[in-house]
């Protein structure tokens, strides 16, 4: 799917009917390339009662939902090493059925092949990003 910042908002709300049968959602792409904007957008449209940042330097953000609980955010792109995931507890957050969005999962690739996962890939092209979804299954 091939779209521009403008319709983010749209972009999002084809990410909301994902949510009922995954709780993980892996987000890829360069920096710069709209990992944390589509993540705010898709908790704006699961109505996020919470302020949406990036928990670049405290790992992991969580943000209050009216129905579902909570929304675990994860930004990897710091971590030294894959000791830090486990001292935050990661299994409590992934194995919680709350939804858990992802940015730099390739930075904990060894866990993550031990999960199901959604993997979205952006893709920077000029003034336009390239969206694609895949289902990961692991056994």
């Amino acid at each position: 799917m091939k779209y521009s910042i403008s319709e983010i908002g749209k972009v999002a709300q084809t990410l909301i009917p994902l949510t009922e049968n995954h709780s993980i959602f892996c987000f890829y792409g360069q920096m710069g390339a709209g990992k944390t904007t589509l993540i705010k957008e898709l908790c704006k449209s699961l109505n996020v009662l919470d302020e949406v940042s990036s928990p670049s330097f405290g790992l992991v953000n969580e943000y209050k939902i009216s129905e579902k609980g909570s929304i675990f955010h994860f930004d990897f792109y710091r971590i030294k090493n894959i000791e830090e995931v486990y001292d935050i507890g990661y299994e409590d957050y992934f194995d919680s059925g709350n939804i858990c969005l992802i940015e730099w999962p390739e930075k904990i690739e060894s866990i993550l092949k031990k999960e199901n996962f959604l993997k979205i890939e952006i893709e920077i092209l000029n003034d336009i990003r390239n969206l694609s979804i895949q289902e990961i299954i692991n056994y």
